[in-house]
Protein backbone atom coordinates (compact mmCIF):
# COMPACT_ATOMS: atom_id res chain seq x y z
CA UNK A 1 0.00 0.00 0.00
CA UNK A 2 2.79 2.37 0.91
CA UNK A 3 4.55 1.66 -2.40
CA UNK A 4 1.36 2.43 -4.36
CA UNK A 5 0.92 5.72 -2.49
CA UNK A 6 4.51 6.67 -3.29
CA UNK A 7 3.99 5.94 -7.01
CA UNK A 8 0.82 8.04 -7.11
CA UNK A 9 2.64 10.97 -5.47
CA UNK A 10 5.48 10.63 -8.00
CA UNK A 11 2.98 10.68 -10.88
CA UNK A 12 1.47 13.90 -9.51
CA UNK A 13 4.90 15.53 -9.68
CA UNK A 14 5.56 14.47 -13.28
CA UNK A 15 3.68 17.36 -15.00
CA UNK A 16 5.33 19.90 -12.70
CA UNK A 17 8.80 18.47 -13.32
CA UNK A 18 8.19 18.39 -17.08
CA UNK A 19 7.24 22.07 -17.13
CA UNK A 20 10.21 22.94 -14.96
CA UNK A 21 12.52 21.11 -17.35
CA UNK A 22 11.11 22.91 -20.40
CA UNK A 23 11.33 26.33 -18.76
CA UNK A 24 14.91 25.81 -17.64
CA UNK A 25 16.14 24.76 -21.09
CA UNK A 26 18.03 27.21 -23.26
CA UNK A 27 16.32 25.90 -26.38
CA UNK A 28 13.19 27.21 -28.05
CA UNK A 29 10.64 24.86 -29.54
CA UNK A 30 10.85 24.74 -33.32
CA UNK A 31 8.68 27.35 -34.97
CA UNK A 32 7.41 27.43 -38.53
CA UNK A 33 8.87 29.76 -41.14
CA UNK A 34 5.70 31.87 -40.89
CA UNK A 35 5.94 32.10 -37.09
CA UNK A 36 9.51 33.30 -37.47
CA UNK A 37 8.46 35.80 -40.16
CA UNK A 38 10.91 34.40 -42.70
CA UNK A 39 10.75 35.56 -46.30
CA UNK A 40 11.23 33.04 -49.13
CA UNK A 41 15.04 33.49 -49.25
CA UNK A 42 15.38 33.09 -45.49
CA UNK A 43 13.13 30.01 -45.53
CA UNK A 44 15.29 28.48 -48.28
CA UNK A 45 18.35 29.26 -46.15
CA UNK A 46 16.71 27.59 -43.16
CA UNK A 47 16.25 24.39 -45.18
CA UNK A 48 19.94 24.50 -46.13
CA UNK A 49 20.87 25.12 -42.50
CA UNK A 50 18.73 22.18 -41.37
CA UNK A 51 20.37 19.91 -43.92
CA UNK A 52 24.03 20.90 -43.56
CA UNK A 53 24.63 23.01 -40.45
CA UNK A 54 22.23 22.01 -37.69
CA UNK A 55 24.02 18.79 -36.76
CA UNK A 56 27.04 20.79 -35.54
CA UNK A 57 25.71 24.31 -34.92
CA UNK A 58 22.68 25.00 -32.72
CA UNK A 59 20.58 27.78 -34.25
CA UNK A 60 18.64 29.03 -31.21
CA UNK A 61 20.63 27.84 -28.21
CA UNK A 62 23.59 29.66 -26.77
CA UNK A 63 25.25 26.25 -26.35
CA UNK A 64 27.07 24.89 -29.35
CA UNK A 65 27.26 21.30 -30.44
CA UNK A 66 30.46 20.22 -32.17
CA UNK A 67 30.80 23.77 -33.43
CA UNK A 68 29.70 27.08 -31.91
CA UNK A 69 26.08 28.13 -31.74
CA UNK A 70 24.87 30.34 -34.57
CA UNK A 71 22.47 32.23 -32.30
CA UNK A 72 23.16 35.91 -32.82
CA UNK A 73 26.15 35.25 -35.08
CA UNK A 74 25.72 38.59 -36.88
CA UNK A 75 24.79 40.52 -33.74
CA UNK A 76 28.40 40.40 -32.58
CA UNK A 77 31.22 42.32 -34.17
CA UNK A 78 33.48 39.27 -34.36
CA UNK A 79 32.98 35.53 -34.74
CA UNK A 80 33.31 33.76 -31.40
CA UNK A 81 36.07 31.24 -32.16
CA UNK A 82 38.09 32.79 -34.95
CA UNK A 83 37.87 36.45 -34.04
CA UNK A 84 37.21 37.23 -37.70
CA UNK A 85 34.72 40.00 -38.50
CA UNK A 86 31.11 38.77 -38.29
CA UNK A 87 30.03 39.80 -41.78
CA UNK A 88 28.63 38.11 -44.87
CA UNK A 89 31.99 37.96 -46.63
CA UNK A 90 33.81 36.14 -43.80
CA UNK A 91 30.96 33.75 -42.97
CA UNK A 92 30.49 32.88 -46.66
CA UNK A 93 34.22 32.19 -46.91
CA UNK A 94 34.04 29.82 -43.92
CA UNK A 95 31.03 28.05 -45.45
CA UNK A 96 32.87 27.65 -48.77
CA UNK A 97 36.34 26.68 -47.53
CA UNK A 98 35.75 25.43 -44.00
CA UNK A 99 37.74 26.26 -40.89
CA UNK A 100 39.19 24.14 -38.10
CA UNK A 101 37.20 20.89 -37.92
CA UNK A 102 34.51 22.19 -40.29
CA UNK A 103 34.68 20.99 -43.87
CA UNK A 104 34.03 23.43 -46.69
CA UNK A 105 30.86 23.26 -48.78
CA UNK A 106 32.10 24.84 -52.03
CA UNK A 107 31.48 21.57 -53.88
CA UNK A 108 28.01 21.16 -52.34
CA UNK A 109 26.43 24.62 -52.19
CA UNK A 110 26.22 27.14 -55.02
CA UNK A 111 26.43 30.91 -54.48
CA UNK A 112 22.63 31.34 -54.34
CA UNK A 113 22.36 28.67 -51.63
CA UNK A 114 25.13 30.36 -49.63
CA UNK A 115 23.32 33.71 -50.01
CA UNK A 116 20.08 32.06 -48.81
CA UNK A 117 21.93 30.55 -45.85
CA UNK A 118 23.41 33.94 -44.93
CA UNK A 119 19.94 35.52 -45.13
CA UNK A 120 18.68 32.93 -42.65
CA UNK A 121 21.69 33.34 -40.33
CA UNK A 122 20.86 37.05 -40.07
CA UNK A 123 17.53 36.07 -38.48
CA UNK A 124 19.10 34.11 -35.62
Amino acid sequence: MCNLKSRINNLKLLPFLSILLLVSCDVRLRQTDAQLGLNSQQAAGRRIYDQYCDRCHAPYSSRGRQGPSMRGVFKNRYLSLSGLPANDERVAEIVRTGRGKMLGYSQVLNQQQIDDLLAYLHTL
